[in-house]
């Protein structure tokens, strides 16, 4: 089999990208192109990889992978972006699907899973990890009758997960006010004054 997949990266952890770059280069269709630290780099440089496919970091230092989706469609509208991430949120996800990411990997994914994630993105599927895929078929299955904004949806699905206020704050990079608010607005819009009646009430109408 001949290496005709060709692939680069974008991750700025030396470590993890230079793991990747091996691991990717032993697999027998796939030839690594190019990688890079950051965006901005990658960004004067990567039209000339034309690669066929795209491993993206979400969090990057400068540029985002998220912010940098459609500067990187518009230089690559045929090749496959694949995200790569620590965190499962929804936000990010919907955001990365609706900017023209083809899948959405978490990091812990083993290595033989991104291999076939690159095969079967270049075949025209879709790959995501698992918990990615059954938060976003439960999206679907949400009421549509939701009083909560998309951000406050978030926010109450980390509460459910049993993260702390200030563990929300870090991981959707706003402070710990915001946060407050929003929870004061989703116990009010539903109508509750604890966090369990709040998480009771939205499971029960499928807010979450």
């Amino acid at each position: 089999m001949t290496k005709n997949i060709k692939v680069s990266l974008i991750e700025d952890d030396t470590t993890i990208r230079e793991g990747y770059v091996f691991l990717l280069g032993n697999a027998t269709d796939i030839n690594v192109v190019s990688d890079y630290s950051n965006v901005e780099d990658a960004l004067k440089k990567i039209g000339e990889d034309k690669p066929d496919v795209l491993l993206l970091d979400i969090e990057l230092p400068g540029i985002s992978g998220i912010d940098a989706l459609p500067k990187l469609k518009k230089i690559l509208p045929e090749t496959y972006i694949l995200m790569l991430t620590v965190y499962e949120q929804a936000n990010n996800i919907f955001r990365a699907l609706g900017t023209g990411a083809s899948g959405y990997l978490t990091k812990n994914t083993p290595p033989e899973k991104v291999i076939a994630a690159i095969r079967e993105v270049m075949e025209g599927g879709g790959p995501m990890s698992a918990n990615i895929a059954r938060m976003v078929i439960s999206s679907f299955q949400r009421s549509d009758q939701s009083p909560l904004t998309r951000r406050e949806t978030e926010i109450l699905e980390h509460i459910a997960e049993g993260k702390s206020r200030k563990k929300i704050a870090e991981e959707l990079f706003i402070d710990l006010e915001t946060v407050k608010s929003h929870i004061k607005n989703i116990y009010q819009k539903l109508d509750v004054h604890s966090k369990e009646d709040a998480l009771k009430t939205a499971k029960e109408q499928k807010f979450i």
